[in-house]
C-alpha cells in the first residue's frame, strides 16, 4: 500500500483526505472550466498535465519525493503502453482495409441489406457477436463499427446514435466473451472463475443488452421512420463506392482472418499487424494501389475521393499518424492515474465510504460508484476494475457472497462506464475511430447507461446477489486467502 514504505532517514509519505479531495476538486474545475467555459475540447492534453502536476506538488507536500512521483507516472504509462501500440495499429488497419475496399464493401452491402427501420437494431446484434467472437470491443469497433459509420450516413442516420449502437454491442460482447482482456481481469482480480463469471453477468448484462436491443429497435421504428431515406443519396453513395471500389467477396477476407486468428488465441498485436498486411495485399492486388501509395495511407492515412463529402469524410483518415492525438492524450491520462493511485489519493478516498458496505445493497452501490469515479479520476478502465475491487473483495468475503458476483458489479460499473468519459482510454479510443465527440454519443450507448442501474437494482432486491450455497461454484472466497 501507498506510504507502507520509510525512507532511509525515517520519515513515511502519509497521504491526507483533504490532499487528495483537492486534487479531484482541481480536476473537476479544470476539466468544466475547458469544455464548458472555454468550449475547447482540443487542448484535453494539458489539462491533464497541469493537474498532474498539481497532484504532484499535493504528493510532495504530504512527503512522496520526486522520484516516487516519477516512478509513479511510468506506471501510468507502463498500463498505456499495450492499449496506445493496439491503437496505433488500429491506425494503420483503418487505412489498410480502406484502401483495400473492406470498410468500403461492408458499407455498399449494408446499405443494399440493412432497412432503416431496423439498422440500429442490426448494428447492436452484429457487434455484440463480432465482439464475443474477437474478444475485443475495440477490434469490432474499428472494422464492423466504422464501416456501419458509413452505412449509417447512406441511410439518413445521426452519426452518434450509429455510434451508440456499435459502443453497446462491442462491449457486450467484450463483458462476455473469455477471450476479452476486461474479462478475463474482471474474474482474476475479484478471485472467481472464469466461466462463473460470464455466466453470473448473464443475470445483469443479459437485460441490460435486451433492453438496449428492444430502444434501438423502438427507436428505429418511432423516429427514424418518421422521416423518409434519401434514396436519390443512398444510390449516389452506393454508385461512388461500385464505381472507385473493386467490391466482391475477396475484399471481407479481412475481418474473417481477424476473427479466425483471435479464435485461434492470436496476440491482439499481431493480429492487428497481419490483417493489416492483408489488407495491403489485397489493395495492392485488387484496387490498384502501388507498395510506395500503401506505405504513405498506412502512416499519413487514406484520403477518399468518391465524391460524396459525408461517405469521403468517413472514409477518409486511419494512418499511423492521425492516432498520435488520442495516444499523447492517452499517456497523460495515464499519468495523472498513476500518480493518484500510487501516492495513495485513490485509496484514502476509497476508504472513506468503507463504512458503507455493511449491507448488499450499500456494498454494490459502493462498488458501482467508486468504479465510474476512478474512471472519471484515473482514465483507465483497468485501475477501475482492479483499485475498487481489491479492496472490497474483504466485505464481499464477509456477507458470504461469491467471487463472481464481486466481478459481475466490477463489469457492470468500470467496464461498461469506460467509453462514457472523454479523457478516458475508452472514451478517446471510440471518438477517434467513430469520429463521433464522447458527449454526443454518450447518451445513445444505452448498455453503458443501462448496466449500472440495473445492477444496482439486483442488489436493492437481493435478486441473483449468490452466496455460498446458493449455487454450484467453481470457486468462493470461505475456501480462499484473500490477498
Amino acid at each position: 500500500m501507498p506510504g507502507d514504505d520509510k525512507y532511509s532517514d525515517g520519515t513515511q509519505p502519509n497521504m491526507t483526505f483533504a490532499g487528495a479531495l483537492s486534487v479531484l476538486v482541481f480536476l473537476l474545475i479544470s476539466i468544466s472550466t475547458q469544455v464548458f467555459w472555454l468550449d475547447d475540447t482540443g487542448s484535453t492534453q494539458i489539462t491533464l498535465l497541469l493537474v498532474t502536476a498539481y497532484a504532484s506538488v499535493v504528493a510532495m507536500c504530504h512527503g512522496y519525493r520526486w522520484h516516487d512521483i516519477q516512478n509513479a507516472i511510468l506506471y501510468g504509462c507502463r498500463i498505456a503502453m499495450l492499449p496506445m501500440l493496439i491503437l496505433m495499429l488500429v491506425g494503420v488497419l483503418i487505412a489498410s482495409w480502406v484502401a483495400a475496399g473492406t470498410i468500403p464493401a461492408m458499407m455498399y452491402y449494408g446499405m443494399l441489406l440493412l432497412s432503416p427501420d431496423y439498422f440500429l437494431f442490426s448494428v447492436c446484434l452484429i457487434c455484440s457477436i463480432g465482439s464475443i467472437s474477437t474478444g475485443s470491443s475495440w477490434t469490432t469497433a474499428a472494422t464492423f463499427g466504422v464501416g456501419f459509420m458509413g452505412i449509417g450516413i447512406g441511410l439518413g442516420i445521426a452519426p452518434a446514435i450509429t455510434a451508440g449502437a456499435v459502443i453497446s454491442g462491442s462491449i457486450f460482447g467484450d463483458k462476455m466473451s473469455p477471450l476479452s482482456d476486461s474479462t478475463n481481469l474482471a474474474s482474476g482480480v475479484a478471485q472467481a472463475d472464469l466461466f462463473d463469471h460470464v455466466k453470473s453477468m448473464v443475470y445483469s448484462t443479459g437485460p441490460a443488452i435486451i433492453i438496449s436491443l428492444l430502444m434501438y429497435f423502438l427507436w428505429g421504428l418511432l423516429v427514424q421512420s418518421s422521416g423518409p431515406v434519401n434514396d436519390e443519396k443512398l444510390l449516389e453513395i452506393m454508385n461512388g463506392l461500385d464505381t472507385r471500389y473493386s467490391l466482391n467477396a475477396i475484399t471481407l477476407l479481412p475481418p474473417i482472418l481477424v476473427i479466425a486468428l483471435v479464435m485461434k488465441k492470436v496476440s491482439g498485436l499481431a493480429v492487428m499487424v497481419l490483417a493489416s498486411i492483408f489488407g495491403m495485399i489485397i489493395a495492392i492486388g485488387l484496387q490498384g494501389h502501388s507498395f510506395s501509395e500503401m506505405l504513405k495511407f498506412m502512416n499519413f492515412g487514406y484520403v477518399s475521393n468518391i465524391g460524396v463529402p459525408d461517405v469521403d469524410k468517413i472514409l477518409s483518415g486511419g494512418g499511423l499518424q492521425n492516432m498520435m492525438w488520442t495516444i499523447s492524450l492517452g499517456f497523460v491520462a495515464l499519468s495523472m492515474g498513476g500518480v493518484m493511485e500510487k501516492t495513495g489519493m485513490l485509496d484514502v478516498i476509497l476508504g472513506k465510504i468503507k463504512s458503507l458496505v455493511s449491507s448488499v445493497s450499500g456494498l454494490v452501490i459502493t462498488h458501482v460508484f467508486s468504479s465510474i469515479a476512478i474512471n472519471i479520476f484515473a482514465a483507465s478502465q483497468y485501475m477501475a476494475v482492479i483499485i475498487p475491487t481489491r479492496m472490497l473483495v474483504p466485505a464481499y468475503k464477509k456477507l458470504k457472497l461469491l467471487p463472481q458476483v464481486c466481478s459481475r458489479v466490477s463489469e457492470d460499473s468500470a467496464t461498461v462506464t469506460s467509453p462514457l468519459i472523454p479523457w478516458g482510454l475508452g472514451g478517446v479510443y471510440y471518438s477517434s475511430v467513430l469520429g463521433v465527440a464522447t458527449l454526443d454519443y454518450l447518451p445513445y450507448t444505452f448498455l453503458g447507461l443501462v448496466a449500472p442501474i440495473i445492477t444496482i437494482g439486483l442488489a436493492a432486491s437481493n435478486k441473483f446477489m449468490f452466496r455460498e450455497g446458493d449455487i454450484v461454484s467453481v470457486r468462493a472466497y470461505s475456501d480462499q486467502t484473500t490477498v
